[in-house]
């Protein structure tokens, strides 16, 4: 491959190479189903989905899996305080983010596994650890001894004698570095049965027994957003390879989406949730204005930057359409050199968008030129290029041109076309001010009206 991914591991740019040919391993850091899913939430699910179709387009299988943490301390508070099962608060937002996932355009997982659905596995890699002297168990807590793993903050870049978990302290821990595997029943909590007594899996180790399960020992990519480097990356890491298992060839870790500077997190209280956002842009524009920035970028939420991808993305989708009402219909085309160019330099998106633009452009002027094979074939590079990033404007997702849109389409051609045709009559006559007043009607209408060598054409 000529792929090139940067490396969180190494700091590093690397050439992408599989651990088997012609197939990709994925773990995504998912969802704690703490609350609803809000904007920083999705960006992540939205990059790895960019990714896997940047593999898939020439043929590459990828194995993709997102899980839930549906235990955690976090969900437990949030559904004590809502007075709801804590069951029942994880499935109702579990559902809340897949309904985001589909809603953004982001392809199913191959598999969401939920941290409750994978406690046997979680139990065997402990006992891994404590047989290995990785691990112990005191007053029912089971803990990982950070100290007996040489390797420990090769991912984070943490010093051993700085490290501090964010844990409160506990009596059986024998050093306030080490980190909890396994916390031990509490009254009240929903508790399983282990060799060192009942409880619940910590959070580290959720991701380790889940990730090995589904993709093997060794897999090639973990990811997740720029915050989970430290200490639950660092802590999956040195758990899985104390046990014995390489873990992920390769780290990648995405930016968060600020306001004010700040990180987007419930905690803030600036959350922007994705019902809300829908109600200011399409879900594809949305994605649009998710997919344009780095993903190694902190995306700075504003409405106005929200309003110039809006922008953007119509440019692109009426280019596309013109062409379609012009030409007939347009299949995907090719990849132009510098969005592949772009694609494989860790996926620089705002590089490749630059690409689909120029095309657009191209294309426009060889439209109004009365070129229309050029003109398709611009429009057939930018439907795959868009393809590609999950924007395809006339894909099955996003295309306007349903069962119930297609009559509305047609409707709206009779009525536009007599408009249209009084318009052109009204100019034959050099009634000028009629036919001004045809076009202002038009245009408060959402219809944008171009005169063109071959008549005047409209578009939405």
């Amino acid at each position: 491959m000529s792929l090139h991914l940067y490396d969180t591991a190494t700091r590093s740019l690397r050439a992408f190479q599989p651990a088997r040919s012609g197939t990709v391993s994925i773990y995504e850091c998912g969802a704690t189903v703490q609350g609803t899913p809000h904007l920083g939430h999705i960006r992540g699910a939205v990059n790895f989905d960019v990714l896997r179709r940047w593999l898939e387009h020439d043929g590459t299988d990828v194995l993709h899996v997102r899980n839930v943490t549906d235990i955690d301390d976090k969900v437990l508070t949030k559904s004590a305080e809502a007075n709801r099962p804590w069951w029942e608060w994880a499935a109702t937002n579990e559902r809340a983010f897949l309904d985001a996932y589909e809603v953004l355009g982001c392809l199913p997982a191959s598999i969401s596994p939920r941290a409750t659905g994978h406690i046997t596995q979680m139990i065997e890699l402990m006992q891994r650890l404590i047989d290995r002297g990785h691990a112990y168990a005191a007053d029912g807590d089971v803990y990982f001894a950070v100290a007996s793993f040489p390797e420990y903050g090769a991912l984070s870049g943490q010093k051993l004698d700085e490290v501090a978990q964010g844990e409160s302290a506990a009596t059986g821990k024998r050093d306030p570095r080490d980190f909890t595997l396994w916390k031990s029943a509490k009254p009240g909590e929903p508790s399983w049965p282990t060799p060192w007594g009942p409880g619940r899996p910590g959070w580290h180790l959720e991701c380790s027994a889940m990730a090995t399960y589904y993709l093997g020992p060794e897999f090639d990519i973990h990811g997740g957003g720029l915050d989970l480097v430290f200490p639950h990356h660092e802590n999956e890491q040195a758990q899985s390879r104390a046990a014995g298992d390489p873990f992920s060839r390769y780290w990648m870790h995405w930016a968060w989406v600020t306001m004010s500077g700040e990180k987007m997190s419930k905690s803030l209280g600036n959350v922007m949730s994705i019902p809300a956002m829908l109600t200011k842009a399409r879900a594809v524009e949305l994605r649009y204005y998710l997919v344009g920035p780095h993903y190694r970028s902190t995306i700075e939420y504003s409405d106005t930057a929200l309003d110039e991808a809006v922008s953007a993305y119509g440019r692109i989708e009426n280019f596309v359409q013109r062409v379609v009402q012009q030409t007939g219909s347009v299949e995907p085309g090719v990849l132009c050199a510098d969005f592949t160019t772009a694609m494989d330099d860790d996926l620089a998106t705002p590089a490749a968008l630059a690409a689909v633009h120029s095309t657009v452009r191209e294309g426009n002027v060889a439209l109004d030129n009365g070129d229309q094979d050029a003109a398709r074939g611009a429009a057939g590079s930018v439907r795959a290029m868009m393809g590609v990033l999950g924007l395809d404007p006339l894909s099955d997702k996003w295309s306007r041109s349903s069962t119930a849109d297609n009559g509305m389409q047609q409707a709206l051609d009779v009525l536009i076309g007599h408009l249209l045709e009084e318009r052109q009559r009204a100019r034959a006559e050099r009634d000028f001010a009629t036919a001004d007043l045809l076009r202002d009607r038009l245009s408060k209408a959402g219809i944008t009206v171009e005169d063109t060598p071959g008549g005047p054409k409209w578009s939405l």
